[in-house]
């Protein structure tokens, strides 16, 4: 058990400072406790001290594309993207079926690495491998497991790549939900059938969980529903009971009507907004108007830093949406409600990191949210503890060893780089 000694706890949901020794548990049912003195000597005791130090929740990442991790450094393509169809199909498309499960594993890995030390112990990772679908979901999960990490995963399941892939793809996400917390995974209404898209929502009806889909990430998506099927890309998921599921994850929502927006917030099901990836895509900007309050953050596989990813919503809001310091705290921590409320495990109250902030103004419950804004950040972080485990001590990864996944990744980037252009020149 884990001890930490003179802690100044600031509560993550009424901000709420106290001061003492906090006693971290790995049983969820009893997760942490204040205590007035312990046994320094007592050799079940693993003691940090914790004197100048800030405790409170980790983090939690909404949507993650874990698969992504090697694209850092990637070299350009030879053909040029002009739109968002376009580099799907000539870049992301390409990069995903160049995965194999080895690949798979060490990305899995690298996320779970990068997470860990920006102090975020629960992932909701969104995976696409058209050409190593069986296992993908295993290997990922034992990854994170390993690093320690908690996780909800999922498999992008698709008709982009033809009946056989879209039957692997459902195959796989029943096989992984037979034993393990998940969500059904899709991309996004313009690559769905409708009997996929009734199968993927069967299967989820099934296993008592939701969909995690793409939605309106680009006008494209909209304009190809409304040819296609003579609806909008939220009446068509309406329509096929999509909204229905209260576990449902609806990614982006860039394009909606307020009819659409309407029709989410009455559903109560949850939005995952990831400002920098649709920036990083040229997509476009997120507006919470008329979608509710159940909006959380993901960060769409571009990097791993939650702290980073508030910053920057907050930031493009000001111009885009309606945002103060209290609403971009909530969307932060709104996973840890959406974990709780749907009895996924994982993200109890021992998950802790331990702040090395020193701020140069006064500190307190009533401006944690300007701190929270513009102080802090990820290279405060010196401890992480998940599930009541300390995975980070001092900076440094206790459960794996980083620089050798590293030195693998780097290997293996050049091999997938090199997989890639072999798709995207074909």
């Amino acid at each position: 058990m884990l001890v930490l000694k003179d802690a100044n706890y600031m509560d993550w949901k009424s901000l709420e400072f106290r001061s003492g020794h906090i006693l971290v548990s790995e049983d969820e049912s009893k997760p942490f406790e204040f205590i007035t003195e312990f046994n320094s000597a007592d050799p079940i005791l693993d003691i940090i001290d914790c004197k100048g130090k800030y405790v409170t929740k980790s983090f939690g990442c909404a949507h993650h594309q874990a698969y992504s991790a090697l694209t850092t450094g990637m070299p350009a393509l030879a053909k040029p993207t002009s739109n968002f169809y376009e580099s799907l199909k000539n870049i992301w498309w390409k990069f995903d079926k160049a995965l194999d499960l080895e690949t798979i594993k060490i990305c899995a890995y690298a996320t779970a690495i990068a997470c860990a030390k920006n102090g975020v112990t629960f992932i909701i990772d969104h995976h696409s491998s058209p050409v190593a679908v069986d296992g993908a979901l295993q290997a990922i999960s034992e990854a994170f497991a390993e690093v320690g990490v908690g996780h909800l995963l999922s498999y992008e399941i698709s008709d982009r790549d033809g009946v056989d892939i879209a039957r692997k793809s459902l195959a796989e996400t029943e096989n992984y939900l037979q034993s393990n917390q998940g969500l059904v995974g899709l991309h996004s209404s313009f690559t769905l059938t409708n009997k996929t898209l009734e199968k993927a929502v069967k299967l989820a009806y099934k296993y008592n969980s939701g969909i995690l889909v793409k939605v309106a990430e680009d006008i494209y998506d909209q304009e190809h529903c409304y040819d296609i099927h003579n609806k909008r890309v939220i009446e068509r998921f309406y329509d096929f009971g999509v909204l229905n599921l209260p576990k449902s994850l609806l990614v982006h929502c860039l394009y909606l009507t307020d009819q659409e927006r309407n029709m989410i917030r009455q559903s109560g099901v949850h939005v995952v907004q990831n400002t920098e990836s649709n920036l990083n895509n040229n997509e476009g900007h997120f507006s919470s108007c008329g979608i509710g309050k159940n909006i959380m953050l993901g960060t769409g596989g571009i990097h791993s830093n939650m702290l980073r990813a508030a910053k920057a919503t907050y930031f493009n809001g000001q111009l885009n949406d309606t945002l103060d310091c209290r609403e971009i705290y909530s969307r932060f921590r709104n996973i840890h409600e959406y974990l709780n409320m749907n009895n996924f495990s994982g993200d109890k109250e021992n998950n802790l990191v331990v702040l090395d902030y020193q701020p140069h103004t006064h500190f307190s419950k009533e401006n944690f949210l300007g701190h929270f804004l513009y102080g802090f950040d990820a290279s405060n972080i010196q401890h992480v503890i998940s599930q009541g485990k300390l995975i980070v001590n001092n900076r440094q990864l206790t459960t794996i060893d980083e620089k050798e996944i590293k030195e693998k990744a780097k290997e293996l980037s050049k091999k997938l780089w090199s997989r890639m252009h072999e798709f995207v020149l074909s």
